[in-house]
């Protein structure tokens, strides 16, 4: 189940949740969730580390990992990000290069391009950091059917950003696959990226 931190699941996430996790049979073959045809094909258009416009079409052919969060995010992104990163660094060393963790900051007040920049630089070389204007955000949250919110700041202005725990996985057409949940080890997630990589050789 997606998980979010700060504050409870309002109810209709929550039922758009079991809804997507009752509609998908586990394949033998997959550790994550199968999501195939329960979600739209990978389409966005945000702001890159360098203040470029970045696109799905960016990385075309690869396969990509889809996770939302922020760059003062004090253990659940950290955690994920370079559990991922250990996943990729797993595969044979000719796939590796196939796949691309998509770090979307939900946090565009705090997290400029430059600081978003510094933070993946942490998470290996297969990640590329972005963000965008807030509404630009929510609308790509909503088409995965999650969302995010900013809790009240302290005195001194800082605050915290709930948002999902999951990470989505994207083929190289840019078809939704997996949904990569909390508790997967890197040894789990890493024999599902090797499958849909060698699927993609084939």
């Amino acid at each position: 189940m997606i998980r979010f931190r700060h504050h409870p699941l309002n109810t209709l996430l929550l039922g758009l949740t079991l809804a997507l996790a009752g509609c998908s049979d586990d394949g033998e073959s997959w550790h994550g969730k199968d999501i195939s045809g329960l979600m739209p094909e990978l389409e966005f258009r945000l702001t890159g580390t360098s203040g470029e416009t970045v696109t799905a079409a960016d990385s075309s052919g690869q396969i990509r990992l889809l996770y939302f969060g922020f760059t003062s995010c004090p253990d659940v992104c950290p955690t994920t990000l370079a559990g991922l990163n250990n996943a990729i660094t797993l595969m044979p060393a000719n796939l590796q290069d196939d796949v691309t963790t998509l770090f979307v900051s939900v946090d565009p007040q705090r997290d400029t391009p430059e600081r978003i920049g510094s933070y993946v630089d942490f998470f290996g070389q297969h990640i590329v950091g972005m963000t965008g204007k807030e509404g630009a955000l929510r609308d790509l949250s909503k088409r995965y059917r999650t969302t995010f919110g900013y809790e009240e700041p302290d005195a001194d202005g800082n605050y915290q950003v709930s948002h999902s725990a999951a990470v989505y996985v994207f083929d190289g057409g840019g078809n939704a696959r997996l949904l990569i949940r909390p508790g997967l080890t890197p040894e789990m997630i890493s024999e599902d990226l090797e499958i849909l990589a060698r699927e993609q050789e084939s």
